[in-house]
């Protein structure tokens, strides 16, 4: 980050009010007191700790296949198979996930002091889940610099007010009816399983790239997929073909898996988890940075300290830290420092907290929960000094007409 962007002048004590009508106050605290904060062992980054991982979300992939593969078959009643061919989907998906939080690591180059070794590891691990990892690693990088801005952030950019109205043809929020809860629901089911496949190939809820014109297939071109796509640097090219030629060797790799084993072995071990980890994804990140207590920023009144604070850590059991390796719990800490490994990120979280004070966002709300009452409550952001906050027109929270 540029000392431009540490030291950029924003105005002291700005306020609005959130979305439950809660007085939110911008962080005034300095990248410099944050890490200053931070143990130096925070940034120990052991290549034997990061392999143990990768080896072990492997094995558990391996366990859980072998089981269902010998257990599953010898059930007789057809539906109870179904159920059970999910069930183990499902389970499979948890380390499926693991597995892509390392290759996330590695782009953040958090996964050892060696830079090769976490852009192979990562190459490999991102395309077996046909994630293009150079091309991730590039626009997820921009995303982490421009974090609640406007105009740069590059993922879950939420609309203004005024893109809302456009948006829907109207000049005026009372011209709207609210969403019923059926097309909430639809929304998120689109959202959750459709989300991730759609941000790669058509950088939605990314900027708007108008210079490629308004047909139906200009997003395409924004696709992170193509090495002249506007979300890259010229620079990026050949880096963006070698990630392309990853997914294009995990699709030779499903042929013969296909042709060695059946296409419902393939089905059941890789398909299915893959379409549920890209659920848990859309999942996780959606409720990084969609919440009603967030903020977004117009750009003179965003500097990196408060973009890094416009997301929020959370709890999700179990299953948070151990399979997706405290990816929910520690989020930011990682947007102030990318770099740390998770398995420090703990200790690194605990210190910023002094720092950060009541600008820290924690909730332990449910997230099944919390991911209902995003899509919701967060429809579009509005504000007037430059602070914007999170607006709907289903009547909750605080009446945006007014």
């Amino acid at each position: 980050m540029s000392s431009v962007t540490i030291s950029k002048s924003v105005t002291k004590n700005l306020s609005a009010v959130d979305t439950l009508g809660n007085k939110f106050t911008a962080p005034d605290y300095t990248i410099k007191q944050i890490l200053d904060a931070i143990p130096k062992k925070c940034y120990n980054r052991y290549l034997t700790s990061s392999f143990y991982y990768v080896f072990r979300d492997i094995a558990l992939c391996i366990t859980f296949g072998s089981i269902a593969q010998y257990l599953i078959p010898k059930i007789d009643n057809y539906y109870l198979r179904a159920a059970s061919w999910l069930i183990y989907a499902f389970i499979q998906s948890l380390p499926y996930t693991g597995i892509w939080v390392l290759a996330h690591e590695c782009g953040h180059q958090a996964f050892s002091d060696y830079g090769w070794v976490n852009d192979t590891v990562g190459w490999i691990l991102h395309s077996y889940l046909l994630v293009p990892y150079f091309s991730w690693k590039y626009s997820h990088g921009k995303h982490h610099k421009a974090t609640g801005h406007l105009t740069r952030d590059m993922v879950f950019v939420p609309p203004t007010k005024e893109e809302f109205l456009n948006k829907n043809h109207v000049i005026s929020l009372s011209e709207l009816s609210a969403d019923a809860p059926i097309i909430t629901l639809k929304d998120l089911l689109i959202q959750q399983f459709g989300g991730w496949l759609a941000y790669l190939v058509t950088d939605v809820t990314g900027q708007p790239h108008p210079e490629l014109g308004n047909k139906w297939y200009s997003s395409l071109f924004a696709s992170h997929f193509n090495p002249s796509s506007p979300i890259f640097e010229k620079r990026d090219y050949w880096f963006i073909v070698l990630s392309d030629l990853g997914i294009i060797s995990q699709f030779f790799i499903l042929y013969q898996w296909i042709n060695h084993f059946g296409w419902f072995n393939c089905f059941v071990h890789w398909f299915l988890p893959y379409v549920l980890t890209n659920h848990w994804l859309v999942f996780i990140t959606y409720l990084q940075h969609s919440d009603v207590t967030l903020p977004h920023y117009e750009d003179h009144e965003w500097n990196f300290a408060r973009g890094a604070a416009a997301t929020i850590d959370r709890k999700f059991g179990f299953i948070g830290p151990f399979f997706f390796h405290d990816i929910i719990e520690t989020h930011v800490l990682h947007h102030y420092v990318s770099r740390i490994p998770f398995y420090n990120a703990r200790i690194g979280t605990k210190a910023i907290k002094e720092v950060m004070g009541d600008s820290y966002a924690f909730s332990d709300e449910n997230m099944w929960v919390t991911l209902w009452k995003s899509a919701r409550y967060c429809q579009f952001v509005d504000g007037n000094n430059g602070l914007k906050m999170f607006r709907n027109v289903n009547g909750l929270g605080v009446d945006p007409t007014k």
